[in-house]
């Protein structure tokens, strides 16, 4: 009897260790956001949602957006992994808002560059979202999905400078995978 007991006390101790690791967790690892520049200049803007459900509480999905000076609204770039399977690529691209909420979830802007060093860095940045080689595989965990995209980009443009938060699962996947510039990008 005595070891049920024990067994009994274990698993209450570690169900409520869980459960303060869940309430206590989530908000260490969600990224502060940044306030967006108000401006027509030139912009790239990257942006993070908490994924839907349960798994947003670990994980957010990115997106990259991009402005020219001479347009008048945002090109955004993404990976979606339910996309690849109506139209045989994940990799989405349309016009509009690039704060739009993801699935109900604020965007948060994780990072911006604006003016001239944006407009020299737009090329590249569109020419790595056009060369982005996984966009017909799409896995969730460890990856490619769209935090492995947004490294990609990160990557094949490092004038970028751009850091994914630890909530960007999948963005390690790319690192080890096609480590381009991981040297530069080290945490």
């Amino acid at each position: 009897m005595t070891k049920t007991r024990s067994r009994i006390k274990q698993l209450c101790i570690g169900f409520g260790v869980l459960i303060i690791a869940l309430l206590i967790v989530p908000p260490l690892l969600q990224p502060v956001g940044l306030e967006p520049t108000k401006s027509s200049a030139a912009s790239i803007r990257v942006y993070g949602a908490n994924v839907w459900g349960f798994r947003g509480y670990f994980a957010i999905h990115t997106w990259i957006a991009t402005r020219s000076a001479n347009e008048q609204r945002y090109q955004i770039h993404q990976v979606i992994g339910w996309r690849l399977r109506r139209t045989g690529s994940a990799l989405v691209y349309h016009e509009g808002d690039p704060d739009t909420p993801w699935f109900g979830n604020e965007a948060i802007l994780l990072h911006e560059l604006t003016g001239a060093a944006a407009e020299a860095a737009i090329p590249g940045v569109r020419d790595a979202i056009s060369s982005y080689p996984f966009a017909q595989t799409y896995r969730m965990f460890p990856g490619p999905n769209s935090n492995s995209f947004t490294e990609w980009v990160a990557q094949e443009v490092p004038e970028l400078g751009l850091q994914l938060p630890a909530k960007a699962i999948g963005r390690l996947w790319m690192r080890n995978y096609y480590p381009t510039h991981s040297a530069e990008l080290a945490d």
